[in-house]
């Protein structure tokens, strides 16, 4: 399984994603490591299909779809409202993957 967590360095959800995405690892016992990739650009933004920071991807899927056409060096917004992905989202993508 592979796990990957793009962001944009200082983005403030960074951080409570990697923790609530640790958690939701930890609750599954799944011990993968998490790779956190650091967008640095608009080109590396779009090359990644990157739609905001932070984006976590479960072998090459986002964790929430949602079909987002633009992709650039943004703060993301997940259905729950916030900038973090619920666990119910995470738990889902796991059992998926």
């Amino acid at each position: 399984m592979l796990i990957e967590v793009f962001y944009v360095p200082g983005c403030p959800n960074h951080q409570p994603a990697i923790e609530g995405l640790k958690d939701v690892l930890r609750s599954a016992t799944i011990d993968v490591p998490i790779q956190e990739i650091a967008v640095m650009n608009e080109a590396m933004a779009s090359r990644l299909k990157f739609p905001g920071s932070p984006t976590i991807r479960i072998d090459g899927s986002d964790v929430e779809s949602n079909h987002r056409e633009s992709y650039g060096l943004a703060c993301r917004l997940y259905s729950n409202g916030t900038g973090v992905p619920s666990r119910e989202v995470l738990e889902r993508a796991l059992a998926k993957a």
